[in-house]
């Protein structure tokens, strides 16, 4: 485990990079140091042509319990532009992300867990954004990113009332893409990374494109295609009963994989 700031550690084996949020004191909550580093982090890691996915979780038993209040007194620190520079550049990433959520999911790290391609989440796991508790106004960026997901009534909840709920209506709601039993996440995490390393990396970074609302890239997607030779091997590998063996554009536009 390499420790890139205090409070933030990474691990890169077999095309996996596991991000870990780590201030046990305070049940992970990001200090302004934290959220200033996990943008580094990122575009160090998206810079690793062998990386395929990363994974964002918590040390211990708890995801993110948001951000450090006492940075809130800090005059030379701006919590919510740092907590939405982190947040933007965890949705810019280039390749799938997944949050894999333990415990309190509370705050930014509701805010770090929505930026997220996907979050799977462990039974008892609880979620909040709670801005209203301290009258802080939720930035437009990020309640923009919660509708998606959750739609405006669940995103109004939410922001009304800063109250907690579990796992059974975060998944109801869309806020979560499965929820595991207590001692099950670890192991579907690493099969569905699994998974993700063997499928085609050119498919994953088109769909996340278009799916995160780029819609004038399908020329330049096609030629991708086109370049890469995925779906003739893809169809090859299917006839010969094999797993295949897809490939990667020798220059791909790093801009318009990262959405940029």
């Amino acid at each position: 485990m390499e420790r890139t700031e205090p409070g933030l550690e990474h691990t890169v084996a077999d095309g996996v990079a596991t991000v870990v949020i780590g201030n046990p004191a305070k049940r992970n909550a990001m200090t302004a140091a934290m959220w200033r580093a996990l943008p580094v982090l990122l575009d160090r890691l998206a810079a690793d042509d062998t990386l395929r996915v990363l994974v964002l979780t918590g040390a211990g038993n708890t995801f993110c319990a948001g951000a450090d209040i006492s940075s809130l007194r800090d005059p030379s620190a701006d919590p919510q532009a740092l907590a939405v520079a982190a947040e933007e550049a965890l949705a810019a990433f280039p390749r799938p992300t997944l949050a894999a959520i333990r415990g309190h999911c509370v705050g930014g790290g509701s805010q770090l867990a929505a930026a997220c391609d996907l979050r799977f989440a462990e039974e008892g796991a609880s979620f909040g954004v709670t801005p209203a508790r301290l009258g802080i106004v939720y930035p437009a960026s990020s309640t923009r990113r919660l509708v998606a997901l959750t739609g405006p009534a669940t995103t109004k909840h939410l922001l009304f009332s800063g109250e907690l709920i579990d796992t059974a209506r975060a998944l109801r709601t869309g806020l979560v893409d499965e929820v595991l039993p207590v001692g099950g996440l670890d192991a579907r995490v690493d099969a569905y990374t699994r998974t993700l390393t063997a499928r085609s990396r050119l498919t994953q970074a088109a769909a996340k494109e278009f799916a995160d609302g780029r819609r004038d890239r399908d020329a330049y997607w096609a030629e991708q295609a086109r370049r890469s030779g995925d779906t003739a091997e893809g169809v090859a590998a299917f006839l010969e009963r094999r797993a295949p063996r897809f490939g990667w554009p020798e220059e791909p536009d790093r801009a318009a994989v990262s959405g940029g």
